[in-house]
């Protein structure tokens, strides 16, 4: 099986094949990182538009870089493109429930009380920065490292791990129960 650098090299000489096996690849971890970013009715244009540009900027790929990295910061390019022009914020990141401790029930919570607490991450993430929002995004949901973050969004690396401490204490700060001091 080739790799997904592989395939761009081989859809950088026109083989369409190459490029139908990494749509299969990433069609459900792009729909899922698109779906954390964006409101639902946009999440299947933004996805086709992403792929246009993988196509349309074949040419400037560099194999010795990794293809996911690569696609997430184009899809992330046009999520940040959407917000600007229409202010849409993004659903919530489950991942982040259970690192937050939102409802503070410890882990024997009740079904319902799972739902309330992504609910409230949700509501968190909703409320945040896009710079913050979008760290947390790419590091809980689709389980980036600190450089891949920082190629994707073409930052310096002790800038993620700022932002990461800072959305998270920011995450906190949201989802506090009001008149907790602590």
């Amino acid at each position: 099986m080739d790799s997904d650098e592989e395939l761009m090299v081989r859809l950088q000489t026109g083989d369409e094949a190459a490029l139908e096996s990494l749509i299969g690849r990433w069609r459900a971890p792009l729909y899922g990182f698109l779906h954390r970013r964006i409101d639902s009715s946009a999440v299947d244009d933004l996805f086709q538009e992403t792929w246009l540009r993988v196509v349309r900027a074949r040419a400037r790929f560099d194999p010795n870089r990794r293809f996911s990295t690569w696609m997430f910061q184009i899809a992330n390019n046009l999520c940040r493109d959407r917000y600007r022009r229409t202010g849409t914020i993004e659903r919530g990141q489950a991942a982040l429930t259970e690192e937050l401790g939102a409802t503070g029930q410890g882990h024997t919570r009740s079904a319902a009380s799972q739902v309330d607490a992504r609910l409230d991450v949700e509501r968190g993430l909703a409320a945040l920065p896009d710079r913050l929002r979008e760290i947390l995004v790419l590091r809980h949901q689709r389980g980036m490292g600190e450089a891949e973050i920082a190629e994707a969004l073409d930052i310096p690396r002790g800038t993620v791990k700022s932002r990461v401490h800072a959305a998270m204490r920011a995450l906190r700060a949201v989802l506090a129960p009001e008149g907790d001091d602590s």
